[in-house]
């Protein structure tokens, strides 16, 4: 065998631990279907070649490059003291990072198909299973780097990192993400059940915007600013090498999305009313911006 496949496969292996290890814990948390988990993984793993070919046009296409135009924010800070200083072009590079890695992850969710969702609790699961697949394959490619640039002796403690922390942090804003993309998706039954959500209801009086489309989008937007926003945070403190803020930043992360998972309203399995009524033209415009 020669070296070039043996990094090859044994960056594969490698990346698969981790992928492994989460998916089960997740998975004993709502056990699902097995073709649709490693359906969901793989829409997750492909998830990343988009982003891989956006960076090839680069080279023929430099304008596009949006990474080129934080350059010119270095000399500027954010600090407030002189132990915390984060050069601005820091966090423009990583806002940026983490919202198109955000966007692809929920592209790959949102190609699942509307008929796997039965409750919110199968959206939070799904977007896991397309996350850990999306760090399957940045895995590969990172251990691969290394290996192939720094030799396989130099790959204990970036496996260990990320296998720990990268891994996890994808699953973290990913699960956040699905829990709102759940909200939105279910928001015609959630609205008629829970009577106490009214400030949709108001503005739709007040503007003519159906209420269940106010509340479709806005925690669909809730949902995508928290995911992309702390995935910027958390590449910010790698950046900045600031470590020991990681272990308290995923532990708080995790204790938000366990708090997601116990909502009493995840279980109630609304299914996804397709039936016409005196609504069907609001439901149906929800259907086209949720997928």
């Amino acid at each position: 065998m020669s070296l070039q496949i043996l990094q090859i496969i044994g960056s594969i292996i490698l990346a698969t631990i981790p992928a492994l290890i989460w998916g089960y814990i997740f998975y004993l948390k709502n056990p699902y279907k097995r073709s649709v988990i490693f359906y969901a993984f793989f829409l997750g793993a492909t998830a990343v070649f988009p982003i891989l070919f956006y960076k090839y046009l680069w080279q023929f296409f430099p304008w596009i490059n949006a990474f080129k135009y934080t350059q010119g924010y270095e000399a500027n800070v954010l600090g407030i003291s002189h132990f915390l200083v984060i050069p601005m072009s820091v966090i423009l590079t990583f806002s940026i990072v983490g919202v198109i890695e955000e966007f692809m992850k929920h592209i790959a969710v949102r190609a699942m198909g509307k008929n796997e969702f039965q409750d919110i609790d199968d959206v939070i699961e799904l977007s896991i299973l397309c996350a850990l697949g999306f760090s399957f394959t940045e895995n590969i490619m990172y251990f691969h780097n290394i290996w192939v640039h720094q030799g396989a002796q130099n790959l204990f403690v970036p496996f260990i990192f990320r296998s720990i922390f990268s891994t996890f942090a994808h699953v973290l804003f990913s699960g956040m993400m699905g829990y709102y993309y759940g909200i939105a998706h279910f928001a015609t039954p959630i609205l008629r059940q829970q009577k106490h959500i009214v400030w949709p209801r108001l503005m739709e009086r007040i503007f003519g915007i159906d209420d269940e489309l106010i509340y479709a989008v806005q925690n669909l937007a809730q949902g995508f600013i928290i995911a992309a926003g702390l995935h910027a945070v958390f590449n910010v403190l790698l950046e900045m090498n600031w470590t020991l803020l990681i272990i308290p930043f995923l532990l708080c992360g995790y204790t938000y999305l366990s708090y997601l998972f116990e909502k009493k309203e995840n279980h109630k399995k609304y299914g996804y009313l397709t039936n016409k009524g005196e609504r069907a033209v609001a439901r149906e415009t929800v259907e086209s911006i949720l997928g």
